[in-house]
């Protein structure tokens, strides 16, 4: 018997991860319908929407994950939920309740309505946050699912994160609506780069007015950085596995890191590869021991704590923030070798020329702004 068509669901489809994951799924057998779920699309993403909209269909839909009629109306008829919609805050500088909101009670609402309308797939975008790292001081070298890390963190991102990863294995083997089981995992990337990255951009931009000096702030990092292409094609085989009666009991329930052939190497001198040879240089300037760094990132918290019942005071950089930046942290990913046949498709090569021909395009709207102020 062919398997009739099946659909997919796709939460924060508009962001970087998701219109890559958009792009494989509209190449994927037997597919019948995407729905792209996001709070709004930016013009430029509609239109890259619109040219796929002749191969297949392709329904756009602007919502709220929390807004519970939205998300029950997404998931009916679906075959599968593939779940990157969060709030990524790494400054913390968003309210705490905004972002436990959106990215635990989110992904609950997301996970009740699959069970409602009998979704039987859930992948869940996590990430290496929920694993830590938890001290600069203790180096976590080629990290693999079998160590039970946890992050000790308070702060909103990681603990969302890691909340809604345990709810999204825990629901596994849920029934369903329809009598069906419900099938989840969840993919960790590493750190993510590629064109459209808002770190990047960040970076350049800063530089860009700099003279092209790149900002330092992590050297003493080592980590395995991921490009955006790999991390998108890891959850399609992740989707794939689940599908596959043979394969999903294997895949079921579990976490799997998700890292490509990028060098090892600190954050600090991933921008610079990815822009040296556009003329960008690393800022050569000595930056305070990072014991000192701690302490007084440590006094601007507690500064801010005082400060609470008056007003909000929000620190420039936190413990958090600073261990996160310069920990020695490095993943393996033999366990989706294994269970997802989880091949990198883009070589360091080929993922670093595609980021500096983005680069590369940011220098010249850069030059051309530059034009139209002095003319």
């Amino acid at each position: 018997l062919a398997m009739a068509g099946w659909s997919c669901l796709v939460t924060g489809a508009g962001g970087f991860l998701g219109q890559r994951i958009v792009h494989f799924l509209v190449e994927e057998k037997e597919l019948q319908e995407i729905r792209a779920l996001d709070k709004a699309f930016r013009p430029e993403v509609k239109e890259e929407f619109s040219k796929l909209q002749s191969k297949i269909r392709l329904t756009l839909l602007e919502g709220d994950i929390l807004d519970e009629e939205c998300v029950r109306r997404a998931c009916q008829g679906m075959s599968a939920v593939i779940h990157t919609a969060c709030i990524i805050d790494v400054y913390n500088d968003i309210p705490q309740e905004t972002v436990m909101r959106v990215n635990l009670k989110g992904t609950e609402m997301l996970l009740d309505a699959c069970a409602q309308a009998s979704v039987p797939i859930f992948i869940y975008t996590s990430t290496i946050k929920v694993a830590g790292p938890n001290s600069y001081r203790k180096a976590m070298h080629n990290v693999s699912e079998e160590e039970h890390y946890e992050t000790v963190w308070s702060a909103p991102y990681p603990l969302s994160k890691k909340l809604a990863e345990k709810a999204t294995l825990k629901a596994d083997g849920w029934t369903l609506q329809n009598g069906g089981t419900l099938h989840t995992c969840a993919l960790r990337p590493t750190y993510i780069y590629g064109e459209g990255s808002l770190y990047l951009y960040h970076f350049i931009s800063q530089a860009l007015k700099n003279n092209g000096i790149l900002p330092c702030n992590s050297k003493l990092s080592f980590v395995n950085p991921v490009y955006v292409g790999n991390v998108a094609w890891a959850h399609i085989l992740a989707l794939r596995g689940l599908r596959d009666p043979k394969k999903a009991p294997n895949i079921r329930g579990q976490f799997y890191y998700i890292a490509d052939d990028t060098p090892h190497q600190s954050y600090d001198n991933l921008n610079y590869a990815l822009s040296k040879e556009l003329g960008f240089c690393l800022d050569s300037r000595v930056s305070l021991p990072l014991f000192l760094q701690y302490w007084h990132a440590f006094l601007l918290e507690l500064v801010s704590l005082l400060l609470r019942p008056v007003c909000r005071y929000q620190p420039p950089f936190t413990r958090h923030l600073l261990t996160t930046l310069n920990s020695v942290y490095t993943f393996s990913y033999k366990k989706a070798q294994r269970d997802l046949g989880y091949e990198p498709l883009f070589s360091w090569e080929k993922a670093k020329q595609k980021t500096m021909e983005w680069i590369s395009s940011l220098v010249r709207q850069h030059k051309e702004t530059l034009k139209t102020k002095t003319h």
